[in-house]
């Protein structure tokens, strides 16, 4: 579809919602309630439990500034994606607050494994992803994510093979970076 007729598309779906329409609410959650739970599944590492309050927040974000919504400076994926990343950061300075005063309880000695190690490794991936620059998160998520080969993420780019691999290598090595950082805090 190209450029206009998204734009006439989205700006009718958008008006329809705004008049109350339940079947462009419909249409629209449809089209992107999918592409919308890869997207915060993968920034939320793999936390169930944080996705789907995610996914929540942002659905009913959407419902309330769908109004604000405007097809023309981008596409409706891409403003709900924006509005996603925007609600885990602030879910993820929230747990890392309360995560402060909670660490004197997990550092007590135990017999066994930490029955918090998995969860604390996926909020570690969470906040690894959300410290990324943006392209680096791009790369990293269409290349595992969407599973896009780098031919693939180059022509949606619309740059080089070697181009990519080049963000590709450079987002992994600050990933690791970052997590590891996370494991030794």
């Amino acid at each position: 579809m190209d450029n206009q007729k998204r734009i006439g598309l989205e700006a009718g779906l958008r008006s329809a919602a705004v008049a109350g329409d339940e079947a462009a609410w419909r249409a629209l959650y449809d089209a992107h309630a999918d592409g919308l739970r890869k997207y915060v599944d993968w920034r939320c590492g793999g936390l169930r439990s944080l996705g789907d309050d995610v996914v929540q927040e942002v659905w009913l974000t959407v419902v309330r500034r769908i109004a604000s919504f405007d097809p023309g400076a981008g596409n409706f994926g891409a403003w709900i994606t924006g509005i996603a990343a925007l609600t885990i950061r602030n879910h993820l300075r929230k747990h890392h607050r309360t995560a402060g005063r909670q660490q004197a309880l997990i550092d007590a000695p135990a017999a066994h494994a930490d029955p918090h190690e998995n969860e604390d490794r996926s909020y570690r991936l969470a906040r690894a992803l959300d410290e990324l620059p943006e392209r680096y998160e791009m790369a990293l998520r269409a290349k595992y994510v969407e599973q896009m080969s780098v031919a693939q993420i180059a022509d949606s780019w619309n740059e080089s093979p070697k181009a990519v691999e080049s963000v590709l290598s450079r987002a992994r090595e600050q990933f690791r970076t970052i997590y590891e950082r996370g494991v030794q805090s």
